[in-house]
């Protein structure tokens, strides 16, 4: 006899636990697809939702709204972010300034992989910023200032080891970094090419108060 608890009603999907973690994450991650490639004000939760898989009902369990929900994408990139910068930026098997360039040639890829569809979710929600609710003003400056401090802390080994000139500022070296670097990253999107990234990285490298003796 045929168990009718095991058959599954047709036309409908799945039911969700509404309690499965694993829900959370897959809802984060397809966000983390749709705003790099969108930004936050022309994403749709029906898109992010198909990518997925999953009914409304499930998004607002676990996101009261779009806000919050954006608020833990930006928690979510700016961590993988951070990884990826302490997987390059303190790679001692590499001269520091070395690291740098490991970083940006991973960036490089990464973008060409995704067919420069895909920016910087920090970058594209910056240049949202005056549109977007108040809350993500400081969450973006927060981002940016930890990247500056990795990488002061990765020219600040450059110095010491008597790289870099002396006096280098580092915690401006590294600001100028990341100010160059969003732009960069926009116009290689627009161009569909990891040219604008190499010609920032050249200038910017070539930019460093070296060491004279």
């Amino acid at each position: 006899m045929t168990d009718i608890t095991a058959i599954r009603r047709r036309g409908r999907p799945p039911r969700v636990p509404r309690d499965n973690p694993d829900t959370r994450e897959a809802l984060i991650r397809s966000g983390l697809e749709v705003l790099t490639e969108q930004g936050f004000r022309a994403a749709g939760i029906d898109g992010i939702l198909k990518r997925v898989g999953v009914p409304k009902g499930s998004f607002y369990h676990y996101f009261p709204s779009k806000e919050v929900f954006g608020r833990a994408v930006l928690e979510q990139y700016a961590t993988y972010f951070a990884r990826k910068l302490d997987r390059h930026l303190r790679d001692e098997s590499l001269p520091p300034l070395s690291r740098i360039e490991s970083f940006a040639e991973d960036a490089k890829k990464g973008m060409a992989r995704h067919g420069f569809r895909r920016g910087c979710l920090v970058g594209n929600l910056g240049q949202e910023v005056g549109l977007l609710p108040d809350s993500y003003r400081a969450a973006l400056e927060q981002v940016l200032g930890d990247w500056q401090q990795r990488l002061a802390a990765c020219l600040e080994e450059a110095r010491t080891s008597g790289v870099l000139a002396p006096d280098a500022d580092c915690d401006a070296l590294a600001d100028y970094f990341w100010l160059g670097w969003e732009g960069a990253v926009m116009r290689a999107k627009l161009k569909e090419s990891a040219a604008p990234l190499d010609t920032f990285l050249a200038a910017y490298m070539a930019g460093l108060p070296r060491r004279r003796d």
